[in-house]
């Protein structure tokens, strides 16, 4: 399978270490757009593994200033074991066990192979990555009784620590750095329509809570460097009969309330996407 997904992120302000939200100065314009390439493969009848690589572009005017810059983000590489046997969407509940999900296990990994503020920057507003490995485990459970689909993912990731003698271009001291713990939640609520031809229409809400621990510096923690981000999401997805494309609109808000964050910019990001199965 071939995933092309093109993200338009704009950005609203931040929330600060209390979770109080802050506007962005007049006239600020922060923006960060992504191509995301991606290929999947399948290994055995519930194997999966996958490559996603995308490509970032920075058009940001801060103070006055403007800056446009653009390079490789980080990759990520996952692997995916299907836990069920036989399709798990069905159309009427005749006894429990239609009623049991299909269950994914997976796991990620995360190369900083996008420009970080370790490299040769200037600024934020440069980078294209975190700099940091980072190893995911991912449970997705999803649930179709049509026209009502339900699903919930569950994601723990962990930092590799790193050596650090380089700031935005700086030489520093060296140290060794590891950034917090990270766990992400959502739960998708979705409607699917069925077309005269039998392609699908399927309209989605969703809801996302993510969080990272604090930063540890030479293994302490720095208290007040920790993250969190709740988002809401609208899908729209267009799906031929037999799936082999699938067509999606995406878009997820932050709230730019205080509570709804600390540490994280608000934006707001639209989404186009196309996949394609091979058969």
């Amino acid at each position: 399978m071939v995933n092309i997904a093109f993200d338009i992120e704009s950005y609203d302000g931040y929330w600060d270490g209390d979770g109080n939200y802050r506007n962005d100065q007049p006239g600020d314009d922060l923006n960060q757009y992504r191509l995301n390439l991606g290929y999947a493969h399948r290994l055995a009848s519930r194997w999966q593994a996958a490559i996603v690589a995308p490509y970032v572009w920075n058009s940001n005017q801060y103070s006055g200033l403007s800056s446009n810059t653009n390079g490789i983000g980080d990759m990520t590489l996952g692997l995916t074991y299907e836990a069920f046997d036989g399709i798990k969407c069905i159309w009427k509940v005749r006894d429990w066990r239609d009623l049991v999900p299909a269950a994914y296990f997976g796991v990620a990994l995360t190369v900083p192979t996008g420009i970080s503020p370790y490299d040769d920057v200037a600024n934020n507003f440069d980078i294209t990555g975190r700099g940091f490995y980072r190893l995911d485990g991912n449970i997705l459970l999803d649930k179709t009784i049509y026209p009502w689909s339900a699903s919930l993912l569950f994601s723990y990731g962990k930092y590799l620590e790193r050596d650090v003698n380089t700031e935005y271009g700086n030489a520093v001291e060296p140290y060794k750095k590891e950034l917090g713990d990270r766990m992400l939640g959502t739960a998708t609520f979705g409607y699917t329509h069925f077309l005269d031809n039998m392609d699908s229409m399927t309209f989605s809400l969703s809801y996302s809570r993510l969080q990272e621990d604090a930063v540890s510096y030479d293994g302490r923690p720095y208290a007040g460097s920790e993250i969190e981000k709740n988002s809401v999401g609208a899908i729209l997805a267009y799906s031929t009969m037999n799936r082999d494309w699938v067509y999606k609109l995406i878009f997820s808000h932050a709230f730019p309330e205080d509570g709804q964050g600390q540490n994280f910019p608000v934006t707001d990001i639209v989404t186009l996407g196309v996949s394609h199965v091979f058969r």
